[in-house]
């Protein structure tokens, strides 16, 4: 990478202390006792969650506010390094506070003296400051605004959002002591299962697993036609599912596949465009999924290891759909196969087998039901024994010191982070205000789900333009996710009522509510008098409707599958303009005009918006694999067919009715209520159209290269006798 790309791609990363040396090593040492800490804390340590949430949040404060400099104009200012020790100082002491107040708060029967005034509004107070500095202002003036909301102009408000208050002592007991504040479920989730993975993330690249990534790619994609983009694509998808960052994944990856792509033919702003997408797709691939899982066992308490079983698949789709991109655009561009540089996959995988056995021994524990954290804490000495296998990468103590010192500094912005959502969380659920949301948005969607998945996609586009991805996945999840679920799960009893199918134990509720209308229930109804008949059932009884009807293994899915379709959508963000970070990444690379860049990156990313409504619709997300095979595959099929559709391009170029027909073969492969027969006539009319076209590209090939050879022969002389004539 040339000095003068680095010097770009440093815009993307947050200014640091880099003239002061002993920051650095103190840093470094703090990195290690915090990560050793961690460690402790989620394998033998027995001390109340309060303090250990503490403990994160002081270890990680103090790192910020060494590290990172209130303004990039101070980082060489020792008058503010100072300052910015005495915060550091500050957030140890509000740790120090905590076991000792504890106590004797309760034995005064939660009132509070001067000295938690000062440590509670202490510790807000520098939570807000960090996060300002990470992230930027949107988040603190977000947590301003719902704290000032409980004490201050909650009350004031008319209508559903009135709220009639809260002392500033009740406030701050919940955000400062309580399990609902910033040291409550969000932290613990923050030093539970995000640091662990994060940690064992930062051993894997220590040991050497980048590089092997990027070199199974190479041996995968490399010698397929338009094998550079597709290196993009593999090798995303597999950082992602250990860093689970898409700038990070643009940034690594970026750096080798973009310049690839290049050479081998793609224009520069697809290559880009790729790149992000793909890096975009990392978030979603198990199994970190950028937090997100983690979050997600948390808030639906399905186990972890069920979450990234039934995602695998969706985040599958949605990478065969940005290489679909790929492949078209190879054609259209005529970029060659690479015939030459590349290592027989075989023999690559042989070569780096031992970088195999940490994610082998992870997916084992956790199959065996193993928590995450110990099978992360596992994993991550087996990365350390693996690593003794390979000839460049053996981890002794440095790299071990390294790697443990990495993984704090990488949790450390994250970790802020969450404990200041925390206190959005508790606003939230203090008030009332994410039931009032739910009722708010299911009022505009009217019943309709596909409303109600674009009113929530426009959300997490506007929240995306100031929260990171996880943030945003947090307060969508708490304020639609229960509307969400509920609309996904009426609609599925809707089809049970319109069916005639109502099991017998839910008829009895139609009993208490509408006894006049049973007869009905007998047998199949219109869609209008289902509505009908939920609508007469009081408002206590809908979920036990629902559990009865569905049953607890179908409500549990339904609940994911709301979680899920608000955590892709809060990924959107990440490639579309104005605010596209993972885009701009990419554009600065290939340097390509950053928006026009975004613009494309968004039109790859199409699968963001495509998944969703297939995990809504469809049998995608199910305990029953054949089911989930049979719709994942015809969705694979039908979205190669959207895709073409919109390129206008299969094998070859295709015109305004073939892409017609291919939008309508795309919907009846995706479509819930098609047959499996006029499904697989629609796989086969496919495949014809990609026959056809791919005849017609081998043709004009061929054609063209007839003509070339015909312009370079040497023209003939002048007929002599012609000329003499």
């Amino acid at each position: 990478m040339s000095d003068s790309l680095q010097q770009e791609l440093k815009k993307f990363e947050l200014p640091t202390r880099t003239d002061f040396p002993w920051v650095g090593k103190a840093i470094t040492t703090m990195g290690v006792i915090l990560s050793l800490l961690h460690i402790w804390f989620n394998t033998l340590s027995t001390l109340p969650e309060l303090w250990i949430s503490a403990t994160h949040f002081a270890g990680f404060a103090i790192i910020c506010a060494l590290w990172y400099p209130a303004h990039i104009s101070l980082k060489k200012s020792k008058v503010a390094l100072a300052v910015d020790i005495g915060i550091a100082l500050a957030a140890l002491a509000c740790l120090i506070y905590i076991p000792f107040a504890e106590d004797a708060l309760y034995e005064r029967g939660v009132k509070f003296i001067a000295s938690d005034w000062f440590f509670s509004i202490l510790a807000i107070a520098i939570v807000i400051e960090l996060i300002r500095r990470t992230m930027g202002w949107f988040i603190p003036v977000l947590i301003l605004v719902c704290l000032s909301y409980v004490v201050l102009w909650g009350q004031w408000t008319s209508g559903i959002f009135h709220f009639p208050g809260l002392s500033l002592e009740t406030l701050l007991y919940r955000s400062f002591y309580s399990s609902e504040g910033m040291f409550g479920s969000i932290s613990r989730i923050s030093w539970t299962f995000v640091f662990m993975f994060i940690l064992f993330g930062a051993f894997l690249v220590r040991s050497g697993v980048g590089d092997y990534i990027i070199d199974v790619s190479r041996a995968a994609a490399g010698k397929v036609i338009g094998g550079p983009g597709f290196i993009a694509v593999i090798g995303s998808g597999l950082m992602g599912s250990v860093s689970g960052s898409s700038v990070a994944n643009t940034v690594s990856t970026g750096v080798i596949s973009i310049p690839l792509m290049q050479k081998a033919g793609f224009p520069s702003r697809f290559a880009a465009g790729v790149e992000a997408a793909a890096s975009t797709g990392g978030q979603l691939m198990p199994p970190v999924m950028g937090a997100g899982a983690f979050i997600m066992a948390s808030y639906t308490q399905i186990p972890y290891v069920d979450i990234i079983a039934v995602s695998f698949l969706p985040a599958l789709i949605y990478f065969l759909s940005v290489a679909f991109f790929v492949r078209i655009e190879a054609k259209r561009s005529g970029v060659q196969k690479v015939t030459s540089g590349c290592e027989p996959l075989l023999k690559v995988l042989l070569s780096g087998w031992h970088n195999l056995i940490p994610l082998a021994v992870l997916v084992t524990l956790l199959v065996k039901g193993f928590t995450p954290t110990y099978a992360a804490g596992i994993s991550i000495l087996s990365v350390v024994v693996a690593s003794w296998f390979s000839k460049n990468h053996k981890m002794g103590p440095k790299a071990i010191i390294e790697a443990l010192s990495q993984g704090a500094k990488n949790m450390a912005t994250t970790a802020v982070l969450l404990v200041g959502i925390g206190l959005v969380i508790n606003v939230i659920s203090t008030t009332g205000i994410g039931n009032t949301f739910s009722l708010m948005i299911n009022s505009w969607a009217n019943g309709d789900l596909l409303v109600m998945i674009a009113l929530i996609a426009l959300a997490s586009l506007i929240l995306g333009m100031g929260l990171p991805v996880t943030a945003a996945y947090i307060v969508l999840g708490t304020l639609s996710a229960p509307a969400l679920y509920k609309l996904i799960a009426e609609s599925q009893l809707l089809d049970l009522l319109v069916s005639g199918q109502l099991p017998e134990q839910a008829k009895a509720i139609f009993m208490l509510a509408a006894p006049d209308k049973l007869d009905l229930l007998n047998a199949p109804m219109a869609l209008e008098t289902a509505k009908e008949m939920i609508a007469l059932v009081p408002a206590d009884f809908v979920e036990t409707l629902l559990e009865q009807s569905l049953g607890l293994e179908a409500i549990s899915l339904a609940l994911l599958s709301a979680h899920l379709i608000i955590f892709w959508l809060s990924q959107d963000s990440n490639v579309t303009p104005p605010v596209c970070l993972t885009a701009f990444a990419a554009a600065t690379i290939a340097k390509t005009p950053p928006m026009r860049t975004g613009l494309m990156a968004w039109k790859i990313a199409k699968g963001l918006y495509l998944v969703p409504l297939l995990i809504a619709y469809t049998n995608l997300v199910s305990w029953d694999v054949t089911s989930v095979l049979v719709t994942g595959g015809f969705a694979i099929i039908g979205t190669y067919a959207f895709v073409a559709a919109i390129e206008g391009y299969l094998e070859n170029k295709i015109n305004l009715l073939t892409r017609a027909v291919l939008i309508v073969l795309g919907v009846a492969l995706v479509w819930p209520d098609i047959s499996v027969v006029i499904r697989l006539v629609c796989v086969a009319l496919f495949v014809g159209l990609f026959i056809h076209t791919a005849r017609q590209y081998d043709a004009n090939q061929v054609k063209k290269e007839s003509e070339d050879e015909q312009e370079s022969l040497p023209q003939n002389e002048p007929d002599t006798v012609a000329s003499s004539l």
